[in-house]
């Protein structure tokens, strides 16, 4: 798919290097991805360090490797490469300078020599006249309507003043556009202020450098948050003194937490990596994100998604202008909607790395070469799918299948224990190890057929049985449990039981 010049479908994902990825961050480079496959276009990310002070070390590989376990690999970047390079801002700022002196020689910028401190007492000034804070153009030549010499400009770089460049807006204009979410927006450019475009530190801002960065790489589309809105008139402009033709802009609706509240870190977890931490599966959350905002229509009922599906699926008109509220618990369900349909081979080979690392850290008196074996694993992901939260909880909260227990929940043994309760399980005991066939079915006809006799009921050992050999109250059948652990263990741990655990009155 190509637009309307003929162009190939380009999109791009921005990020700064100052931290995480955010989720809403994710949101955005999931929606470019998308948009690019859905096309047949290219998805580039872009590092957009030129906030040094703001630089976290690492950053920017970080965001790559969150990006590529979500499956949202890149077509271009500072680690894949590309013909449109270099990916990263700060490799780039001859670019920058030399677009800032075509700005500077057809007055559509200037040099500003406004100290840090005068900024904002003019700040506090309009701010008490209630005046929306604008830069008063001091330093706006005369020859570009303003009041200062050229002669006091050249003065002061003679000198080796520090000085920012600004861009200058014109008076009373209005800028508009057609935002593909949003519809027609119109900005009128006396609310907008005079950005600066280059730093007294050298580096272009991120207004000057993106709109530079766009058009060198030739983006189609971008798609980014709402809180870029306000920017447009700005970007706008620059497309206008450089005569170059805008892409085309859709804006996102913001993230928002259940008060409706912005979406911000001093409210809880914000970074793709906590989440992943949590045991949140990379495909939950691109599945969930992508329902951030965005939905299939038509009367889809339809919430679980492969990023296949996405692709397919996806398209910015399906775009809400709405907040969208980050729910954890629509997380969460998600979470157990994947558990419950991932193949098993996928599982197994997820947790058996989580069980190697815990046979390091802690004895076990079951067979280690068969209870890491893709069989037995594959067994205890069938009966625990159900009863999981996360795919971590088939080694973590399922431990009784890879370890003996070490302790006996006292409730479930107080409310389950009788005075001849450790005396009838140590005779079916006896049964079980002269079973011909240890099975789930095999387990249950013994079982049934041994407390006929004694006039009692199944579950005066079925409760039991299950606590000595898991040490919990609670869990998947019985008799398939016991079958996947095997006669040994079972046994073993029938009989350690008994000696620890006695009736109380």
């Amino acid at each position: 798919m190509h637009t309307a010049l003929g162009q190939r479908v380009r999109t791009r994902f921005a990020p700064s290097p100052t931290g995480y990825l955010h989720v809403g961050g994710l949101r955005t480079a999931l929606y470019n991805y998308l948009y690019a496959r859905k096309a047949g276009g290219d998805f580039i990310v872009r590092i957009e360090d030129t906030d040094r002070a703001r630089m976290v070390e690492g950053a920017d590989v970080s965001l790559l490797d969150m990006l590529e376990v979500s499956g949202l690999t890149p077509d271009e970047s500072i680690r894949h490469g590309g013909n449109f390079g270099p990916y990263r801002q700060s490799e780039r700022l001859e670019t920058y300078a030399g677009y800032c002196k075509q700005l500077l020689d057809a007055h559509n910028a200037y040099y500003c020599f406004a100290t840090a401190e005068e900024l904002e007492e003019n700040r506090q000034l309009q701010m008490k006249q209630g005046i929306q804070p604008k830069y008063n153009r001091k330093w706006l030549p005369e020859d570009m309507g303003g009041s200062i010499p050229r002669s006091e400009i050249q003065k002061k770089l003679d000198e080796g003043a520090p000085y920012v460049i600004r861009m200058k807006v014109p008076d009373y204009v209005s800028i508009m556009f057609d935002d593909i979410v949003r519809g027609p927006v119109e900005f009128d450019s006396s609310t907008v202020d005079d950005q600066v475009l280059m730093k007294s530190d050298g580096f272009p801002t991120y207004h000057f450098a993106s709109v530079i960065d766009d058009h060198l790489m030739e983006i189609t589309h971008i798609i980014r948050g709402e809180e870029w809105l306000s920017s447009m008139p700005k970007h706008l402009l620059l497309y206008e003194f450089f005569g170059w033709e805008p892409p085309k802009f859709a804006h996102l609706p913001l993230l928002l937490n259940p008060d409706r509240s912005k979406l911000s870190k001093r409210q809880g977890d914000v970074a793709v990596e906590d989440f992943i931490a949590k045991g949140y599966s990379p495909e939950t959350i691109v599945n969930f994100v992508a329902l951030l905002g965005w939905n299939e229509g038509d009367g889809s009922e339809q919430e679980v998604y492969s990023l296949d599906d996405l692709i397919g699926k996806f398209s910015l008109e399906r775009v809400g202008k709405a907040g969208a509220v980050f729910n954890i618990e629509k997380l969460s369900w998600l979470e157990k909607q994947y558990i419950k349909s991932r193949p098993q081979e996928d599982i197994v080979a997820r947790i058996k790395p989580l069980l190697q690392d815990e046979l390091q850290k802690k004895e076990t008196r079951m067979d280690r070469d068969r209870i890491v074996s893709d069989d037995y694993l594959g067994e205890v992901v069938e009966l625990m799918r159900e009863r999981v939260n996360f795919e971590s909880e088939f080694v973590s909260f399922s431990s009784y299948f890879y370890f003996d227990p070490e302790e006996y929940d006292p409730a479930a043994v107080k409310k389950r224990w009788a005075q001849d309760t450790n005396e009838v399980l140590g005779a079916f005991t006896t049964v079980l190890e002269a079973l011909d066939e240890f099975t789930a079915e095999s387990i249950e006809a013994a079982l049934k057929e041994f407390v006929a006799p004694l006039g009692k009921k199944p579950a005066f050992l079925i409760h039991p049985l299950r606590i000595l050999t898991s040490g919990v109250g609670f869990g998947p059948s019985l008799y398939h449990m016991l079958e996947v652990l095997g006669r040994e263990a079972v046994v073993r741990r029938i009989r350690a039981g008994m000696e620890r655990v006695v009736f109380e009155d």
